[in-house]
């Protein structure tokens, strides 16, 4: 599987492109959304959206890049063609394409919800780490369960928010250009 790789010759530059136009459009609009709805500070929402996008940008990537070779002839050429040319020899190839959008949509939420809890629990339980271990009552540890519950709603909530926002101005963008 991996005895030919090599430096490519021709570069897709559209692609690599838009890969950062993505990701300078997605990162601000994802950071203000976490500021507000989460209520971090700019710095930690920022990290988070850079970490978020990042993450389930090359996730994205490697599980293109794994399956691109399982794919038929004719939707490899529709792709290069797209790719290379930002146009489709066969009419129903667009509806196969947005599809594929719709599919990638949610897969990037689900992605980029669990990226973000990880990343969330993470920062925040190395911080919090206590010498010594304090009983809590019953009731506290309910209201502790409830407010880790209501977050992980908010964090589901906010995360469909950003990417929806996000994916809207790049769609937006998209749109302008090709008139």
């Amino acid at each position: 599987m991996f005895e030919n790789l090599a430096i490519p010759r021709i570069w897709p530059l559209g692609a690599i492109l838009f890969n950062f136009l993505f990701l300078l459009i997605a990162i601000p609009i994802e950071a203000y959304i976490f500021n507000r709805r989460l209520q971090f500070d700019k710095k930690t929402s920022t990290f988070y959206a850079i970490s978020v996008n990042l993450f389930s940008g090359a996730i994205g990537w490697t599980i293109f890049f794994l399956l691109e070779p399982a794919l038929p002839a004719t939707f490899k050429s529709e792709l290069i063609s797209f790719v290379f040319f930002n146009n489709f020899k066969s009419p129903n190839t667009q509806s196969l394409l947005i599809l594929a959008a719709v599919i990638i949509f949610f897969t990037t939420i689900i992605l980029k919800f669990f990226l973000l809890q990880m990343f969330v629990f993470l920062l925040t339980t190395e911080g919090s780490k206590k010498e010594e271990e304090v009983e809590i009552p019953k009731r506290l540890r309910w209201r502790f369960a409830n407010k880790v519950r209501f977050q992980s709603t908010n964090l589901v909530t906010t995360t469909l928010i950003a990417n929806a926002l996000s994916y809207s101005a790049i769609t937006f963008i998209l749109l302008i250009r090709n008139r």
